[in-house]
């Protein structure tokens, strides 16, 4: 599902974001970046979901060779193969709830009438079903969540990449956040999730990899709940 090979990424004169980094990802896996601030964590994830490029190197998602794409290509990609999870949601606050959900899948080309089925489809099934029609400033931390998770499956990507997806939510919001990926995991779907959070990694991933300093530094399988195997 994903392969980076030898991956780079410099800015300007300072050291590499990431440095020759290597990372197969196959399907229906759930695999957790671990690293500190700084670490080059988002920046791999930005070169995956083709937010950015390398200075050297090969990524590969699904087939696509992305670091090839341009930025009309990349958007295509995104919207056909990749849901994003935002820390801090990245709705669209003059939208309504549905309205939100249904904007990619439109963009990509889906009729109205199919992408209102498949939102309330994905609302009802996250448990937020009754706040289609709210406004996104109107619901809690984990709500709006749980509705930027409907948006990033919409499209029933191959690859969902979250970004911190509990980094600003309470402890019980965080928590049920942890259980839908661990739920989505399930149900066959392959994560990319960047975190500090240990505790989130173990309990949702069946992989931890730790980058230090923009390098690997260590490629763990776990059984999902923090036990080796």
């Amino acid at each position: 599902m994903i392969e980076l090979r030898e991956v780079t990424r410099s800015y300007g004169d300072g050291p590499p974001a990431l440095r020759d980094v290597d990372l197969t990802v196959t399907a229906g896996e759930a695999v957790a970046i671990l690293g500190p601030s700084g670490s080059g964590k988002s920046t791999l994830l930005n070169l995956i979901a083709g937010l950015d490029r390398p200075s050297r190197g090969t990524v590969t998602v699904d087939g696509v060779r992305v670091d090839e794409l341009g930025e009309a290509g990349s958007a295509r990609y995104r919207r056909a193969k990749v849901g994003l999870v935002f820390q801090f949601f990245n709705l669209l606050d003059d939208l309504t709830v549905a309205d939100n959900v249904t904007l990619p899948a439109q963009l990509s080309g889906m009729s109205r009438g199919a992408a209102q089925r498949r939102a309330r489809e994905l609302l009802g099934t996250l448990g937020v079903e009754r706040h289609a029609g709210a406004y996104p400033g109107r619901l809690s931390g984990g709500e709006r969540q749980r509705v930027a998770v409907a948006r990033a499956l919409i499209n029933r990507p191959a690859l969902l990449l979250a970004d911190e997806p509990t980094g600003a939510l309470d402890t019980a919001s965080g928590e049920d956040v942890q259980r839908l990926l661990q739920e989505l995991h399930r149900e066959g779907q392959t994560i990319l999730l960047v975190t500090h959070d240990l505790a989130l990694a173990k309990s949702c991933a069946t992989r931890t990899v730790e980058l230090i300093d923009g390098r690997t530094a260590g490629d763990r399988s776990t059984a999902g709940d923090g036990r080796p195997r």
